[in-house]
């Protein structure tokens, strides 16, 4: 990936995020998050939609499903630049938790687990952040190992 390039063009060359793409296309978002930002994108390997139940990915991405996949994948963006030291400073303040709320509206809620990041939806379900600080031209990429859902 490259800091000169945006969020879209950096995504669609990883291997690890081609499911997290065409979600990204089959929801209409790509003009979005090509868009000046500045966004914090939590983005889900690969591996993370491949452990959701059976059926869900093919689903979501069927057309008449497009708002609900479009409220999976906003739930994964927070908007303004939010690297690793500034959540970790926010987990510090806020003794131990800190939370973002997000552009689908929800919160995601923030803790660590020795160095690591750990970002939890509101059902509960956490995902550790894998790779952080992948800076984009206009925002900055975590790496989650799950998806994370809104309620």
């Amino acid at each position: 990936m490259f800091a000169n390039k945006d969020i879209i063009d950096n995504a669609v060359n990883s291997k690890d995020h081609t499911t997290l793409v065409a979600a990204v296309k089959a929801a209409g978002l790509v003009d979005t998050l090509k868009g000046s930002g500045p966004f914090t994108v939590f983005a889900p390997v690969n591996a993370a939609f491949a452990a959701l139940p059976a059926g869900t990915v093919d689903s979501l991405l069927k057309p008449e499903n497009k708002p609900a996949l479009t409220k999976v994948l906003t739930y994964h963006v927070v908007a303004g630049m939010h690297d690793a030291a500034g959540i970790k400073k926010a987990i510090m303040d806020g003794k131990g938790k800190a939370t973002m709320k997000t552009v689908e509206g929800e919160t995601l809620t923030f803790t660590m687990a020795g160095d690591m990041i750990i970002v939890a939806d509101n059902k509960g379900t956490m995902a550790h952040v894998t790779i952080a600080d992948v800076k984009q031209s206009n925002g900055v990429i975590h790496v989650v190992d799950k998806v994370l859902l809104p309620a």
